[in-house]
């Protein structure tokens, strides 16, 4: 049994050197696949504002760039899904992509902002947080 000193002060168990090799490396992984799930749901967001921008796909850079975007969140997106469950992956992609939308688009498009719809994106967080969690 390993102990370690936390940053408060206290000893606690340091499960991870309990682990076995295989046991670490799994958790690698899955640290790894919803990392790049996050990245994923980032470059979901940039490509979706990016769309404003395109003006119908009649713009050059900001094409370009929004289709860049999408690249990335789907290729991110395949690679988290190697490890995490289709239903939840998916579901936290677009859950991050369209809060993330949502907040960015009220900002910078100057896009109302009511009870409702913060309440609505804070659902939209949580749901997220208790896919992650039962994963």
């Amino acid at each position: 049994m390993i102990l370690y000193h936390t940053y408060s002060g206290k000893v606690a168990l340091n499960t991870w050197a309990l682990l076995s090799p295989q046991a670490r490396h799994r958790e690698m992984l899955d640290r790894m696949a919803w990392t790049f799930l996050i990245v994923a749901g980032l470059f979901e967001i940039c490509w979706a504002i990016g769309l404003k921008y395109t003006d119908g796909f009649s713009r050059l850079w900001p094409t370009t760039g929004t289709l860049l975007a999408m690249a990335a969140s789907f290729g991110f997106l395949a690679q988290a899904l190697k490890s995490i469950p289709v239903g939840t992956g998916y579901a936290v992609w677009t859950g991050i992509g369209a809060a993330g939308t949502a907040v960015l688009s009220m900002v910078l498009f100057a896009e109302s902002v009511s009870i409702v719809k913060v309440f609505s994106l804070l659902c939209i967080v949580l749901g997220i947080i208790g896919l992650k969690g039962s994963a």
